[in-house]
């Protein structure tokens, strides 16, 4: 039987509850945390993650790459103790945290560092994510099947105690990246004893302050404390269970009822209730990311075309969306890249806030142009992950569409299976969303960049890969961000994407719990929280 975690938020928030399902709440254990997450995780293998927020989670508690986060966000040393840059910011050199162990007594190793990020870059294992390795040199090369795993720049030192990186070039923001799950260990012992299996319950074993001991498909995966960790002493939970809660409001009940903890991500509608209801509990803080449409610009496709996706961009109104649809817990976006990303400043896709019955004319005539009208109407496919928010905005866009004789058919799907359909092209326009892995708008802008596996739409200039591969290879910071500038606005000026809204967090946290800090990425492992009653 699953434990609750306390009995204070029970009996704080619950007045209005039966006492029936209060005494459903009572048994209170403070050891194990309940956290209510939005999403299947696709596996424990990292190179096969989807890339939803709630993977993120889980993977953080269980595993710890060279560098790792503090409750508020910040980077602190994890595998590696300590490490040295070169003049020119193309080396470093990672001293690997002596006594570091996998959760089945192995030690941690430089080479783990090696073979993981093999495996991620290795075209067998096809990571959409593989590109944010691509920094390291030769990374990109041996991601394609140009060179081999042997030529990554990544080298396993002094009997695996340290670890040498060389960079194609330098990048400002590769020790935040280190902290990502894409840059994780993996463990080469258990992979070479039970092969594609080692991620079952029964084999797998972890470096970080938790390990997976059971999954239950769509329905939870539970950790425990692993006494191997090197921090064990100070982790003071026994556990984290993480449940699929998709169903937003009965994550609420659920958390009004002291069954979960936490509950990530809250339905937008609910913010003004809850801030009347449970104050304390309730968390809205500025975010790093990004509420986006992405459209479909491969051959063939109605959205290949400038105009239409122009058009579909005049008519998108969003303050509309931020304001009265989401009622205030968004912002209204026209960027790719979210107000707060370091050493730079917002762009703005031009002409789509201005007098809406000038946008919808001009609009209107793009249309037309495109070849659509009453002969020909223009049909449009948008798929989205299925929850209450994303249908709200799903169906308002389409009646503010509808104008130009665009008759939207809509399909949702939940988040796992939406990604990996859109990631096959199967789609005219489709909801998606960013969070930042690190604060630097290379981050945002890879997803515009051709060939990389989060480019839903199969976007391609290049223009825009010209600026983004030469930025790579500025180590001035105001140059820099200039070329990052200049691409965005490359393809903003081609209207590659519907941007609509800027994130910000929000969840439930129970006012009983320390060592959960809102922060601009959203990021929370679980190793730092303890229950203060």
């Amino acid at each position: 039987m699953l434990r609750h975690s306390h009995t204070r938020l029970a009996t704080t928030l619950l007045s209005s509850l039966s006492l029936a399902s209060l005494a459903l709440a009572a048994p209170a254990q403070a050891d194990t945390l309940n956290i209510g997450v939005m999403g299947e995780l696709a596996s424990f293998d990292t190179s096969q993650v989807s890339g939803g927020v709630w993977e993120s989670q889980i993977l953080m508690d269980v595993y710890e790459g060279l560098l790792k986060e503090n409750p508020e966000g910040e980077v602190m040393p994890g595998m590696a103790t300590d490490w040295d840059i070169s003049e020119d910011g193309r080396t470093y050199t990672f001293h690997l945290r002596e006594g570091a162990k996998w959760s089945d007594g192995a030690p941690v190793t430089a080479e783990d560092f090696v073979f993981g990020w093999q495996h991620l870059l290795d075209p067998a294992s096809a990571s959409k994510y593989a590109y944010l390795l691509y920094p390291i040199k030769n990374a990109e090369a041996v991601n394609t099947g140009d060179r081999p795993l042997d030529a990554l720049g990544v080298e396993s030192l002094d009997d695996g105690k340290t670890l040498k990186v060389t960079l194609d070039a330098p990048t400002p923001y590769f020790l935040q990246l280190l902290t990502h799950y894409t840059a994780y260990p993996v463990p080469k012992h258990a992979v070479e004893k039970y092969g594609k299996q080692w991620v079952k319950m029964d084999n797998i074993v972890t470096n970080g302050a938790f390990t997976p001991v059971e999954w239950v498909s769509q329905s939870r995966i539970s950790v425990e404390k692993n006494p191997d960790y090197y921090e064990a002493d100070e982790v003071e939970l026994d556990g984290v269970n993480y449940f699929n809660t998709e169903d937003r409001n009965a994550a609420i009940s659920r958390f009004r009822a002291g069954e979960l903890d936490i509950v990530r991500d809250y339905p937008s509608s609910r913010y003004q209730w809850l801030e009347d209801n449970l104050p304390e509990a309730t968390h809205l803080s500025p975010m790093l990311g990004s509420y986006y449409y992405v459209l479909n610009t491969r051959e063939g496709r109605p959205t290949a075309d400038k105009r239409v996706r122009e058009a579909l961009n005049l008519v998108a109104r969003r303050k509309v969306l931020s304001e009265q649809i989401m009622a205030g817990s968004f912002k209204d976006a026209y960027s790719l890249v979210p107000p707060g990303t370091s050493h730079y400043d917002v762009q703005r896709m031009d002409g789509v806030d201005g007098d809406y019955q000038k946008r919808l004319a001009r609009a209107k005539q793009l249309i037309e142009e495109a070849g659509y009208g009453p002969d020909n109407p223009l049909h449009l496919q948008l798929r989205y992950n299925t929850s209450d928010e994303h249908k709200k905005i799903a169906i308002a866009l389409a009646a503010m569409w509808k104008p130009l004789g665009v008759d939207v058919e809509m399909t949702n799907a939940e988040a796992t299976v939406h990604y990996q359909t859109i990631q096959q092209g199967d789609f005219d326009i489709a909801r998606a969303g960013w969070i930042a892995d690190y604060n630097d708008a290379e981050n945002f802008l890879t997803l515009l960049r051709s060939g990389v596996g989060n480019n839903y739409g199969g976007y391609a200039n290049p223009e825009y890969d010209a600026l983004l591969a030469q930025a790579a290879t500025v180590r001035d910071l105001d140059e820099r961000e200039a070329l990052l500038e200049k691409a965005e606005n490359v393809a903003l000026d081609d209207y590659a994407l519907v941007p609509l809204l800027y994130y910000v967090t929000r969840n439930l946290v129970n006012p009983d719990i320390s060592g959960w800090q809102d922060n601009a990425e959203d990021d929370h492992p679980s190793r730092w929280v303890t229950f203060t009653e």
